[in-house]
């Protein structure tokens, strides 16, 4: 049974940063691909970024391109986001998502992945 499990959200201020982990186990990651999804309240969950596990980062929302950046160690089989010049509207739930191999790699949308982690709450407030 894969276990996703998010650590590393917290209380921030604008213009902070925080590095989110994801720590994978239950199987062998090779060829999934790995997500982060947020939901603000009142919001759908929106796509934020994703990678391959051998390391070829997809596509960034706008809204989060040039601020966080996501990666891997295959190691430690986690994933991270670090993510820079926080603002308020980065507010949510962060969620990291694994996506079974064989299906594609570009995949925006939740119902597209597979496993979900719990979520890690990212408050950025003054």
């Amino acid at each position: 049974q894969v276990q996703l499990v998010e650590s590393g959200g917290g209380l921030v201020q604008p213009g902070g940063s925080l590095r989110l982990s994801c720590a994978a186990s239950g199987r062998t990651f090779s060829n999934y691909v790995m997500g982060w999804f947020r939901q603000a309240p009142g919001k759908e969950r929106e796509y934020v970024t994703a990678i391959t596990w051998s390391g070829m980062t997809l596509f960034y929302a706008d809204s989060v391109k040039g601020r966080f950046t996501i990666s891997r160690d295959g190691a430690k089989n986690t994933v991270y986001l670090q993510m820079n010049s926080l603002k308020p509207e980065d507010t949510a739930v962060y969620y990291c998502a694994a996506r079974l191999p064989g299906r594609g790699v570009v995949a925006l949308k939740s119902p597209e992945y597979d496993y979900w982690g719990q979520g890690t709450q990212v408050t950025v407030s003054s």
